[in-house]
């Protein structure tokens, strides 16, 4: 049954990799920082934010000043290739991710057309993030899977493309600024999308809350303010959100 429950499956892995880990370097204790987390995220808004976010974090630790060079992360993975040199299997979980509201269909033969989007998401928060959208590393951000950089950069100034289209009510350098920022929501909010799904999966395990809680949604707060009103959680964090 373990390979049927998420949780369940990553708590035997990460025991048995210590276990491994430890005896091979003959150490003893935990190996592991924090415990496995997992969110519950809606279709559409939720899944592309959830996944910029994700392929930005070794863009927010320092540790690339672009997400494709780092080659263990999905998008890392899907714009390198991996050891086969097609990356198929990381284009396909990213095109579910950014279109699985749309009928663009699950395909990796799609990765070229969602790139785009995706890439003018991410390109979105690096912009702002180095406060300059013409300088030379914004431009090399953005510029890729077919833009080129004058493209690229006029994108940026304009804050058009799909990822606008995607985000209607959202304003872009709101949103490009949750992106940079650690975001605790996306790690603790449990049930991440619309007002109206978060309530339905409330609903759907109701015997998990309080009785005195009414209703599921949350509307979030800190860092991730840019989009109250348009995502919601669960639960209702105020401590260390940003």
């Amino acid at each position: 049954m373990r390979m049927h429950d998420l949780s369940d499956f990553m708590k035997t892995l990460l025991q048995r990799f210590t276990r491994w880990f430890n005896r091979t370097h003959e150490r003893t204790g935990t190996l592991w920082e924090n415990r496995f987390k997992s969110v519950i995220v809606e279709s559409g808004t939720a899944a592309r934010m959830m996944a910029a976010y994700i392929d930005l974090n070794p863009v927010r630790a320092g540790m690339v000043d672009d997400p494709a060079e780092y080659r263990w992360s999905s998008y890392g993975e899907a714009v390198g290739g991996g050891n086969k040199g097609n990356g198929k299997k990381a284009r396909e979980g990213l095109v579910r991710a950014i279109s699985s509201d749309t009928d663009t269909g699950f395909d990796a033969g799609k990765w070229k057309e969602v790139s785009r989007r995706y890439r003018r998401l991410m390109g979105l928060a690096l912009a702002r993030k180095n406060s300059n959208s013409e300088s030379q590393n914004s431009r090399k951000t953005v510029a890729a899977d077919g833009m080129n950089e004058k493209e690229a950069v006029a994108a940026m100034k304009r804050g058009e493309g799909a990822a606008t289209e995607s985000h209607r009510g959202l304003p872009e350098l709101g949103m490009a600024k949750m992106l940079r920022c650690r975001v605790r929501y996306f790690s603790d909010g449990a049930v991440i999308g619309g007002k109206d799904f978060v309530n339905e999966v409330f609903n759907a395990s109701r015997e998990r809350f309080s009785e005195k809680r009414k209703d599921g949604a949350r509307r979030l707060r800190g860092n991730a303010k840019a989009v109250a009103g348009v995502l919601w959680c669960v639960r209702d964090l105020r401590v260390d959100v940003g």
